[in-house]
């Protein structure tokens, strides 16, 4: 007896894992197969981590709000989940509402409402596989705040919910610390901060580099794939640090092995086989409630409306695309605009050449965004265009789609000129600098933490009820009659961008 209990407390912890799910509620089944074929086998401890961004993303959850997807997740007996930003994007009353539903323990060391000394959530976990307690300490980029502001502050700029910028790094280490006096044996940061520092600064990476504890990073927020790199931490220690991508391209798999080491390993989820019987029951029945809302012909477009590249990396971040020209010019048209924005993080899905349904346009705009016109100087919408440009090459969300103007990025000074606005008779004239333009946007990027807060205190010309979505699927129908025609074959020059 005492033999077979000391050969069980030698097998390996797997620790399947995922980031920015985004709603490919496809890979669930797999990855939930996959961790029970690997504990049937008796060879391993296994379970299963979620790092974030799995609300939105999609059709699926935006026509539900999330529903369809605790739907699945509650069935995937996760033993941690942390929070990504786009958790945040129904606002938190149904973050927490689905969370509960869900069930599964959730944790993240730095949010917090405001005002209060203990986080709404646990800033660790701990999981017991055989003879070793593993604990999962959850962190959540504090850029969340800006990219989804409109669920930290209320319509008057009071702070309701808090990620803590201040001392993000400070309060991750008092959860590894905390997590290490309680036991465990090793701690898996579930991170959802990103490997590219954005606009507050933070990194994955960074917050290596600022810790110590930590014994290997399951990333997310960036959408990168890579199945290990290794950062320094505060000691000098080299961690290793992972990211599946998007959309379930690959689920992780981190192995400890009974001597204590990490190992990392990303699997195509297209070669996966294995799949959980009720995960799939659940999966195929959301597929049925989906279609029926999603199927029917809006319009035909004989091009691909892009929004990521061929290695899936949003380019509708950095440069103009035919999708970011289209958006906007729905927004113009649905609002009689001068100009129509969109940031670039709010388109999300390509729509590939042929039928375009009602469930394509959603799936490219899932958010539940309404449209309104406002009244912007010259020199604010100048100092927007500078700003939200500023990280040129760098893909960022707040890079604005255009319609109605026309200007030049200098990548390399950081500044943009030559913005010309379109007139009635079809061409394009200087900005000018003495007067305000309306300007048809969504209520985020109004007041919510698109393009940085720069229209926030800019007056509302016209509130609308119209979802964004619902401003392409009239546009593409009643204004271009069904097809894009040529017109949206590519971009139409609206952005120029230069080394200079």
């Amino acid at each position: 007896m005492v033999g077979c209990l000391a050969m069980k407390a030698q097998k390996s912890i797997v620790i399947l894992y995922e980031n920015d799910a985004h709603c490919g509620i496809d890979g669930y089944q797999k990855m939930a197969g996959l961790r029970d074929a690997i504990n049937k086998s008796d060879t391993a401890y296994a379970g299963a981590v979620c790092c974030g961004d799995f609300l939105q993303g999609n059709t699926t959850g935006a026509i539900s709000k999330g529903q369809y997807i605790a739907d699945i997740m509650k069935l995937m007996d996760y033993h941690a989940i942390t929070l990504g930003n786009h958790e945040f994007d129904y606002g938190v009353p149904r973050l927490k509402n689905l969370l509960e539903q869900i069930g599964a323990p959730v944790t993240c060391a730095n949010f917090y409402e405001a005002g209060e000394p203990l986080p709404i959530y646990a800033p660790y976990v701990i999981h017991q596989y055989g003879n070793k307690k593993v604990a999962y300490v959850g962190a959540c980029t504090p850029e969340t705040m800006i990219l989804e502001g409109y669920s930290f502050y209320d319509t008057n700029g009071i702070l309701l919910y808090d990620l803590k910028p201040k001392n993000f790094y400070e309060l991750i280490q008092q959860a590894v610390d905390n997590a290490r006096k309680e036991g465990a044996d090793y701690v898996v940061l579930l991170s959802h901060v990103g490997e590219t520092p954005q606009s507050m600064g933070f990194s994955s990476h960074r917050l290596v580099n600022n810790t110590r504890g930590i014994d290997v990073v399951l990333d997310g927020h960036s959408h990168e794939i890579f199945e290990g790199v290794k950062v320094k931490n505060l000691d000098g220690k080299e961690i290793t640090v992972t990211q599946t991508g998007t959309q379930f391209a690959n689920v992780g798999k981190l192995v400890i092995t009974p001597d204590g080491r990490f190992i990392t390993h990303l699997i195509k989820s297209k070669e996966i086989n294995d799949e959980n019987d009720a995960v799939s029951d659940a999966t195929e029945e959301i597929h049925k409630k989906v279609k029926a809302v999603t199927s029917e012909k809006v319009a035909h477009s004989d091009y691909t409306l892009v929004v990521s590249d061929e290695n899936d990396q949003w380019i509708v971040r950095g440069e103009e695309t035919n999708a970011g020209d289209l958006v906007a010019d729905a927004y113009r048209y649905a609002m009689k605009a001068d100009i129509g924005l969109e940031n670039g993080g709010g388109i999300r899905n390509d729509i590939n050449a042929g039928d375009i349904t009602y469930g394509d346009i959603i799936g490219m705009l899932p958010y539940d965004n309404t449209l309104r016109r406002i009244s912007v100087t010259a020199e604010q919408l100048k100092q927007m265009l500078t700003r939200c440009t500023a990280l040129v090459p760098v893909l960022d969300g707040n890079f604005p789609q255009v319609s109605g103007l026309r200007f030049t990025i200098h990548s390399k000074s950081h500044r943009v000129s030559d913005i010309e606005i379109l007139q009635e008779d079809g061409t394009y004239k200087p900005i000018d600098m003495q007067r305000t333009y309306s300007v048809a946007l969504t209520n985020y990027n109004h007041e919510g933490g698109g393009f940085f807060d720069c229209f926030k205190k800019c007056v509302v010309l016209q509130e609308s009820s119209l979802r964004y979505y619902e401003a392409l699927s009239d546009y593409l129908h009643e204004v271009l009659g069904g097809t894009t025609g040529k017109a949206y074959a590519k971009p139409q020059g609206r952005i120029k961008i230069i080394e200079d």
